[in-house]
């Protein structure tokens, strides 16, 4: 009668596909961390744009000025509101803040009856989240647009 050799593994080899597992991890999750900036940075300009967007509707709808500022002055950071042009204790929209990003921007971005921005330059938010930076533009016209880089 041969004696059967017990299944399973060896401690060594237990050890080894420890070893390589945490090898693999160690050089993937730098990547990760770089991913999830990108997608963050992202995420804050896609609010910016769209709440852009949005107060540029109102405007036009409404056929008067329309507002977008910040809670807190020049820290979008903290969240925005667009007033009621026709009361300002209301609030047609009003945004969180975002506590991971930084975003630098103008004192506030009024639209006209038009849709055009009150001034005569273009406005341009920069925001910034753990290294990842995206701009968001507003030219006179004012229609917002994006690029992946800093303004």
């Amino acid at each position: 009668m041969t004696m059967k050799k017990p299944g399973g593994h060896t401690l060594p080899e237990l050890m080894v596909a420890l070893c390589i597992m945490a090898i693999l991890a160690a050089v993937a999750i730098p990547s990760f961390v770089g991913t999830i900036a990108t997608q963050r940075s992202n995420s804050a300009a896609n609010d910016v744009y769209a709440a852009l967007t949005r107060t540029r509707s109102e405007a036009i709808k409404r056929n008067v000025e329309a507002t977008l500022r910040p809670n807190t002055v020049a820290l979008w950071q903290f969240g925005w509101s667009m007033p009621n042009p026709g009361n300002a204790a209301q609030k047609l929209d009003d945004h969180a803040a975002i506590p991971s990003a930084t975003i630098a921007g103008p004192d506030s971005v009024v639209y006209l009856p038009n849709g055009r921005i009150k001034g005569n330059s273009a406005l341009g938010f920069n925001i910034v989240v753990a290294g990842a930076q995206r701009c968001v533009l507003i030219d006179l016209s004012g229609r917002p647009y994006q690029k992946s880089s800093a303004c």
